[in-house]
């Protein structure tokens, strides 16, 4: 009536003296004039929209309960990756702690040994009986025994060095220079007491001087989850195989690295969706469907790379990646970063 314009559009609610429910209508305003150009009344249409209005209701429930079963999903695939990545460190820890026992307990064998050798020595010299052929037996057995005590101790050591760089490579998003070849090694002694359980065979041939300015964690993860995934997938029942792992330069900025086995292979069904997120064919047996899901993503996500895999049933399984030995992108511990 102020402005004599029209007024459209204008949603109201209301509810009849004989229902209880609310009801909605949009209407629209217009202004009715004399001949004079006098308002003299105004014409109401009114489109009742309550339906509308209900479903509208029930989709934005319908979607914020959807939007809190997606977060949900997503905090559960999130903590069943950190159990996956969890679980992959536990069986490093076990490898490695197997791989120890071997030096550790051949020293303790030659400790006992020498300690055996001073007391007979030490019980010759008291009742004077000692010759030279006594005495440079002994010192040759001292000699030969100091020998092997600094090898294997040497050998555990390098192992520890190599653990704990794995596990702090792991916890740690931090880029790097590293040696490809020295972190296939370390990675793989811990995965090398698995192998030899299960019968089979790590045919490892990497090119020296690979040296990536990169994420050593994530690359080491994923080539421990390729491993282990052939491990549990491709030789199912016991049987034996190979696996082979190979690295190489890929023109001057990128390494290539393939990793096959000769085991079961995969149907065409199965390849399609080997990298889905917790899709497996042995969740039977405890299997939680990541291990490659996880590949993917550190592969493509964070290692900037590519991935392709290739399988035939019976054939075996073949998984060649292309990495770039320069990781462009900050990485997200350090982007974050004040």
């Amino acid at each position: 009536m102020a402005t004599g314009e029209p007024v459209t559009g204008i949603e109201v609610a209301g509810q009849r003296a004989d229902q209880r429910e609310e009801r909605s209508w949009i209407t629209y305003w217009h202004p009715l004039r004399s001949p004079s150009g006098e308002i003299v009344a105004v014409n109401v249409a009114a489109e009742e929209i309550t339906e509308r209005k209900r479903n509208e209701k029930e989709m934005r429930r319908a979607r914020e309960a959807a939007e809190r079963a997606l977060e949900h999903l997503r905090e559960t695939q999130a903590s069943l990756i950190e159990a996956e990545k969890l679980a992959a460190l536990g069986r490093l820890v076990a490898g490695v702690a197997h791989e120890i026992n071997g030096p550790v307990g051949s020293s303790l064998t030659v400790a006992s040994s020498l300690q055996r050798r001073y007391e007979m020595f030490a019980a010759e010299i008291k009742r004077g009986d000692i010759r030279r052929s006594t005495l440079n037996e002994f010192l040759n057995g001292v000699r030969d025994a100091s020998l092997q005590l600094v090898a294997n101790l040497n050998r555990a050591s390098e192992l520890v060095q190599s653990f704990k760089q794995v596990a702090a490579d792991r916890g740690n998003l931090e880029q790097r220079c590293f040696d490809l070849g020295e972190l296939t090694e370390q990675v793989f002694v811990g995965l090398r007491p698995e192998l030899r359980k299960q019968g089979l065979v790590l045919d490892l041939a990497c090119e020296p001087d690979l040296i990536m300015d990169s994420l050593p964690g994530p690359c080491g993860l994923v080539l421990s989850n390729l491993v282990l995934n052939s491990v549990v997938h491709a030789f199912p029942d016991g049987s034996r195989g190979t696996i082979s792992f190979k690295a190489r330069a890929f023109g001057t900025e990128e390494v290539e690295i393939v990793l096959a086995d000769n085991g079961c292979g995969m149907s065409p069904q199965i390849r399609r969706r080997a990298f889905d997120p917790f899709f497996t064919t042995r969740r039977h047996e405890g299997a939680t469907g990541l291990g490659l899901h996880i590949v993917h993503n550190m592969v493509v996500d964070r290692l900037e790379g590519q991935l392709a895999l290739t399988s035939e049933p019976g054939v075996g399984t073949t998984v060649r990646l292309i990495l770039p030995r320069l990781l462009r992108s900050r990485p997200e511990s350090e982007s974050s970063r004040p």
